[in-house]
């Protein structure tokens, strides 16, 4: 089945030749060396595959059993969705802007195996999006170690046309928060996106034909917009600042509750008489996902607001409702200059010694700690390498008498940084540690490349399960544009060109 895809992607036109660019003709290089990474590692079949799997589990049971013409367009689709998100993260650009340059662009459709006969025909933002979900977290993950396994195999490695496998017999590991596409927590500031966000989704709901007695929904947010205003120049005057803010906190909770009984009211009518309405079952279902969400959680923000600002008690971290529409995120406490304290998700990073990432995790709950994660994550970086790991190195975060144990056992050397200045001293004695010690440095480097470059800074994926993906698909690009950035064989461009 796959070889019958294949022949169909070699079936790709002739690029032109393009003469005064040098830019130009370094992309198309590249994509070119993707493109062969992609079908010589066997992800791209993979991928395929995967997808398959996904859509025979949503058929129902009378079409399980697909016919060689779907099987094929469910391939074209799966490999349009691997090389259009590849290219998206490769361009640094959102998904409106891809489709356009697609459009423009021959060797973009060339890259991404799009019909150029009879017409042109490129997919426009929303497929693009759709694209990016295409398979979840763990099978983009399977994806990512396929890619790993192949280029670690000697055979595999010069198939794609590598001079040499890939080195793993050393990796340098650290961990980073990926914030959350949300603001500064603020207690009255969730208030004011709940009421907002409700009243917007009574006005849809209005909208489609479904009406309510009720003032006009827009002067709520008038007036919480203007609590909001007089919020921020409360706290302005040092003297009255405690009594201003109370006051206009209690004002807020009130309009809360007017606005949550109103939504309540609108949410259930939608439920009970949504065929009477021009919306699809799918759609009211969003509105009432989006409602439910925020009418759930808008009693204890008022709860949390009171406390902390009438009541003057602090909170539990724990208990905390950082943000109304992302539920799984954490206080990260840094320490570092600029970002004393963020918000969103430990990030666990891998790379060998040249700059492959080896390994990565999203965690969903609070890290139990550098030390105990990495030791956790020992029999994956040891799988993944092929066998070959000999060395790890981290900074001082990792640090632990137990993560010490575990390398050793594991026959492994260790270059963690001590936290204790006199063993510290006595470990940069070393040759090795010390040299391990100045390569850690440049892993910095690359995280901020993978999390600026190829995440964007902050991924606009909303929910845990979305932000792992957009992690996956960041590091497999990454990935790949490392692989294609390496010196290759000199015969490979002649292959290049005859693929």
């Amino acid at each position: 089945m796959s070889k019958t895809f294949t022949l169909q992607i070699e079936l790709r036109p002739v690029l032109p030749v393009i003469r005064g660019c040098k830019d130009y003709n370094e992309q198309q290089s590249r994509l070119e060396r993707v493109d062969r990474i992609l079908r010589a590692s066997g992800i791209e079949d993979l991928f395929v595959e995967l997808h398959l799997q996904n859509f025979l589990q949503r058929s129902d049971k009378r079409t399980r059993s697909l016919g060689l013409k779907e099987q094929q367009r469910q391939a074209r689709e799966s490999i349009k969705a691997l090389r259009c998100t590849v290219l998206k993260n490769l361009l640094l650009c959102d998904f409106r802007e891809l489709s356009q340059r697609l459009a423009e662009c021959a060797l973009y459709r060339w890259f991404c195996a799009l019909p150029e006969f009879p017409r042109v025909q490129v997919p426009g933002k929303s497929r693009l999006h759709d694209y990016a979900q295409w398979l979840s977290a763990s099978q983009m993950e399977l994806v990512l170690s396929s890619l790993t396994k192949a280029l670690v195999d000697e055979e595999r490695a010069l198939q794609i046309g590598l001079e040499n496998e890939l080195d793993t017999a050393g990796v340098f590991v650290d961990s980073t928060c990926l914030k959350a596409n949300m603001h500064f927590p603020v207690d009255w500031v969730l208030l004011r996106d709940g009421v907002r966000t409700l009243v917007k989704s009574i006005v849809v709901i209005r909208r489609h034909g479904i009406r309510e007695r009720i003032n006009e929904p827009e002067a709520f947010i008038s007036r919480v917009n203007a609590l909001t205003m007089r919020m921020s120049q409360a706290g302005r005057n040092r003297k009255t600042c405690k009594k201003a803010r109370k006051q206009v906190l209690r004002e807020m909770k009130k309009l809360c509750v007017v606005v949550e009984k109103h939504a309540v009211r609108y949410r259930d009518t939608l439920e009970e008489h949504w065929q009477e309405t021009d919306l699809s079952r799918a759609e009211a279902d969003v509105i009432l996902a989006r409602m439910n969400n925020v009418i759930m959680q808008l009693p204890e923000a008022r709860r949390q607001a009171h406390e902390r600002i009438i009541g003057e008690r602090a909170v539990p971290s724990g208990e905390k409702i950082l943000s109304l529409y992302e539920n799984d995120v954490h206080v990260i406490v840094r320490g570092k200059a600029g970002a004393d304290v963020e918000f969103g998700n430990s990030l666990f990073v891998a790379e060998t010694r040249e700059g492959f990432i080896l390994d990565h995790e999203l965690l969903k709950d609070q890290s139990g700690g550098d030390g105990k994660w990495l030791r956790g994550r020992l029999k994956e970086l040891q799988e993944l390498s092929g066998g070959r790991l000999t060395e790890v190195t981290a900074d001082r975060g990792f640090e632990s008498e137990a993560l010490k144990r575990d390398l050793l056992a594991a026959g492994l050397e260790c270059h963690v940084c001590p936290k204790s200045p006199a063993e510290l001293e006595r470990r940069l004695e070393e040759e090795s540690f010390r040299n391990n010690l100045r390569r850690r440095a440049q892993t910095e480097g690359r995280i901020a490349i993978l999390k600026n470059v190829f995440l964007g800074e902050i991924p606009k994926a909303k929910g845990y399960e979305r932000r792992r993906i957009a992690v996956a698909w960041a590091v497999l690009t990454h990935n790949l544009w490392w692989v294609a950035r390496k010196k290759w064989k000199e015969a490979t461009h002649d292959l290049l060109q005859a693929a």
